[in-house]
């Protein structure tokens, strides 16, 4: 048995890395508008951060290497009524951009869906030439 990736190593991990990638995105999407009573105590947006994987015959796939928080600044709103308001009566919005978030998950899809295809295409392949040995 060779060592090294094999087209369905790299799609495989390409498709777990996307869905670290989706995970994180739903995550912000989810804490989009929450509210927080100090700025570090404020929601800010995780990305992942990948790195790549090459094995000996120079076949590379991808890793999430770690997840990081957006340095974007929560926002800072004056809301007196919320329990979560600080002395001041400040409360600070989750750093969280909804428009990119959205953008990032239909790209994050698509890639996803780009490996699907990619395995679907090898084992056709790989199913063809097992028929003509036949």
């Amino acid at each position: 048995m060779q060592a090294g990736y094999s087209i369905f190593d790299i799609s495989g991990r390409a498709m777990a890395a996307q869905l670290v990638r989706l995970n994180t995105t739903a995550s912000n999407l989810a804490n989009a508008g929450s509210v927080s009573g100090s700025e570090a105590g404020a929601y800010r947006a995780m990305k992942p951060v990948f790195r790549t994987l090459v094995d000996q015959q120079g076949r590379a796939t991808v890793g999430v290497d770690q997840i990081v928080h957006s340095r974007m600044a929560p926002s800072k709103r004056h809301d007196p009524t919320s329990p979560m308001a600080d002395a001041d009566g400040n409360v600070w919005v989750a750093a969280v951009d909804s428009a990119a978030e959205l953008v990032e998950m239909v790209e994050t899809a698509q890639q996803y869906r780009n490996n699907v295809q990619a395995l679907e295409t090898a084992k056709g392949l790989i199913n063809e030439t097992l028929r003509l040995g036949q």
